[in-house]
């Protein structure tokens, strides 16, 4: 088994910036691609971000591209977002998640592990 905890997440002004945190523990070896989806109330799962874990490959939501950019620390087992330039409607739930092998990268069915996920709020 693989388990995430994410952190960093917490209130701030439309504008302003935030860096999340992911770590992976137990069956680290499982890990193919690590990313960061979004869930606000009453909306589906929404794709974020995400990169291949041993290569340099990243993707990203349409919605975020210029302002949010993702990292990982293969050393630590870590992912980061940084979010900058955030916008009311950037607000929601941030989870980790991983996948075990090379499947679609923005689907969220396609993912295999999950964190309990990270509040994030912009304040207008």
């Amino acid at each position: 088994q693989l388990q995430l905890v994410e952190s960093g997440g917490g209130l701030v002004q439309a504008g302003g910036s935030l860096r999340l945190s992911c770590v992976a523990s137990g069956r680290t070896s499982e890990i193919w691609r690590m990313g960061w989806f979004r869930q606000a109330p009453g909306k589906e799962r929404e794709f974020v971000a995400t990169l291949n874990w041993n290569r340099d490959s990243q993707y990203y939501a349409d919605s975020v591209k210029g302002r949010f950019a993702i990292s990982r620390d293969n050393a630590k087992n870590s992912v980061y977002l940084q979010m900058n330039d955030l916008k009311a409607e950037d607000t929601a739930v941030y989870l980790c998640a991983v996948a075990s092998l090379p499947r679609v990268f923005n689907k969220a069915t396609e993912y295999d592990y999950w964190g309990q996920g990270t509040q994030v709020n912009v304040s207008t």
